[in-house]
């Protein structure tokens, strides 16, 4: 029977918002509607159920736009109703929707007979709407609608979006009446609403090149570039810059499972440099710390980066492994980590999911260690394995060899969802959490995130580096501290405070003779420090007895030594209780 000219009616009526002229419609596209609004001898639409699929950038969500403009105003008469629904990732405003005002806009013959709202778009001369609704089947209850158009319909993931669905069934009230999704692939046994419409279409005859028709479904499937801007270039580009399953589904519109390696192992090895070594000290190096903590099964993996723009270098890293029967000290391992690499470099962040920490976290907070709540979101999630993923892919991550480290990469896959895709196991006996602290420092690294604002250690720490000392001259004694000891940011001995330096992978302090046989030759001299210096102990004299009976020397308490710096650079005693006092609210 005659229909309206439907082609006609899109490159008469309706204008590209892009350029202000009239459509140029793809060969995909023309073929699509030769058949998409076809009725029977009743009147009643030949293919109720309509799907378009194609490659990301195939101008699907305008031409979603396009049909529902068609149908709303050629086939829905008085009254007509459109409804175009959003995806479990969208916000109450569908894109289609926005594709539909902005198309309405541009055309001169449309634009004054719309009222547009947030979410409505209404032609008062005939009583048509088109609506954009959440994805809520409430919002849907009720409706007569001419189409419904869902986009990206990968996305309906929930229960709650597979009921909107439902809702939207073409109504027999009216004669004419479709239900179009415009999308590309999904993941198997996840995207399962799209999964089955996919089956079901590519079931029936085919009638052109990837169109299948048959039993009321008009279904266009295709994995080739269908729009001029596709071309070699574009598809070199975007295989260069995807993961292999996101170009497969997204690219290729293939169906995908939603595990795959994290990497292949030959892209980490070529970020090992086999001259690497993990570095023993540097204070003034700034370098930020992912920690993932397991208290019985998992092991806990701390890791130390530091950064330069987009590169990022592995700095040192260390992991413990408790069991069921033995679960993990975290003040013993986890918190003295911190602390002692706190005490080894300049430490900007330390990220952390807050499910294990939270105690931890409060007691190094209190000492002023720059400690940044990171939850294992999958936001966080797809933001972290992004990063480290393009790091590794692009080379700009530098790692000592570690054959450990290199097993858990192995043992790393990508599971990809509709919000994102994340690090994963595969087996439960994997150890796989020195990637997932990786990739937590490896953001903080290359978005520079530095904690704001700091606390009581921390303003110690910054009066310590600028604190007035005994100036080196030619008889002080280098002291060693012992390696397999946390170094103290300074000594006091007699009331002298001396701040460390790093050399050649040891903390050393430069101490006057009389202090050094006090540290050395005192009755409370600790045998490991003497036995890290045995050579300079025995160039030394005895302490006096008079000096043998004087305090072990100790580091000073954060507020007495803050008094001590202060009172050297001339500050009254009243001013730097209240700066003290100040401090404490900070914690």
């Amino acid at each position: 029977m005659s229909r309206p000219d439907v082609i006609a009616f899109i490159t008469s009526v309706l204008r590209d918002p892009a350029t202000g002229r009239p459509f140029e419609l793809l060969p995909a596209e023309i073929s699509f509607l030769e058949h998409a609004f076809n009725l029977d001898e009743t009147s009643r639409a030949i293919y109720p159920e309509l799907t378009y699929s194609a490659p990301k950038k195939s101008g699907k969500t305008a031409f979603a736009a396009i049909l529902t403009l068609t149908a709303t105003l050629l086939y829905g008469g008085k009254n007509a109703e459109a409804i175009c629904c959003a995806n479990d990732l969208e916000q109450s405003q569908s894109r289609v929707f926005s594709a539909i005002e902005a198309i309405v806009k541009a055309s001169p013959r449309l634009k004054d007979r719309a009222k547009i709202t947030k979410s409505e778009l209404f032609f008062p001369d005939v009583s048509a709407s088109i609506k954009a609704i959440a994805s809520d089947a409430a919002g849907a209850a009720g409706a007569n609608p001419v189409i419904s158009v869902g986009d990206e319909l990968w996305g309906f993931t929930t229960e709650s979006s597979r009921r909107l669905w439902d809702e939207l069934v073409p109504p027999p009230t009216r004669r004419a009446a479709w239900r179009l999704v415009t999308t590309y692939a999904g993941y198997s046994g996840e995207s399962l609403l799209l999964e089955e419409l996919y089956k079901a279409g590519t079931a029936q005859p085919l009638i052109g090149p990837d169109l299948y028709a048959g039993e009321g479904r008009l279904t266009f499937w295709t994995h080739k570039p269908v729009a001029p801007w596709q071309d070699d270039r574009w598809l070199a580009q975007m295989r260069s810059s995807m993961r292999p399953n996101a170009f497969a589904r997204i690219i290729e519109n293939r169906w995908v499972a939603s595990e795959s390696a994290f990497v292949d192992l030959a892209m980490w090895d070529r970020c090992v440099d086999p001259g690497l070594r993990p570095l023993q000290s540097d204070c003034g190096l700034p370098v930020f710390i992912g920690v993932d903590a397991s208290l019985k099964r998992d092991s806990t993996a701390i890791i130390a980066v530091t950064g330069d723009g987009d590169r990022v270098r592995l700095v040192s890293h260390k992991v413990f492994q408790p069991s069921p029967d033995r679960p993990l000290d975290f003040e013993e391992t986890i918190e003295a980590e911190i602390v002692n690499l706190c005490s080894r470099f300049d430490v900007q962040a330390i990220r952390y999911d807050p499910w294990q920490m939270a105690s931890v976290a409060q007691r190094l907070i209190k000492r002023g260690v720059p400690m940044q709540e990171y939850p294992q979101t999958s936001g966080n999630l797809t933001d972290s394995s992004s990063n480290l993923y393009e790091l590794i892919k692009g080379e700009n991550l530098a790692v000592y060899p570690d054959e450990a480290m290199r097993t858990s990469i192995s043992q790393a896959i990508a599971i990809e969802t509709p919000r994102g895709w994340r690090i994963a196991k595969e087996k439960q006996k994997h150890k796989i959490d020195v990637v997932v602290a990786l990739a937590m420092a490896s953001l903080a690294a290359v978005k520079q995130e530095m904690m704001p604002g700091f606390g009581v250690f921390e303003f110690y720490r910054r009066a310590s580096e600028t604190a007035t000392t005994v100036p080196l001259v030619a008889d002080m004694i280098r002291v060693v501290w012992p390696q397999d000891q946390a170094a103290p940011s300074h000594l006091e001995v007699g009331g002298t405070p001396y701040l460390v330096k790093a050399e050649s992978g040891a903390f050393v302090f430069y101490v006057t003779k009389d202090h050094a046989r006090q540290l050395l030759k005192g009755p409370f001299s600790s045998a490991a420090l003497i036995a890290a210096n045995t050579d300079v102990a025995a160039g030394l004299e005895p302490l006096p007895r008079e000096t043998a009976m004087l305090q072990p020397m100790r580091p000073p308490s954060i507020d007495e030594y803050v008094m001590q710096v202060q009172a050297a650079r001339g500050y009254e005693t009243r001013k730097t209780l209240e700066m003290l006092q100040r401090s404490r609210s900070w914690r």
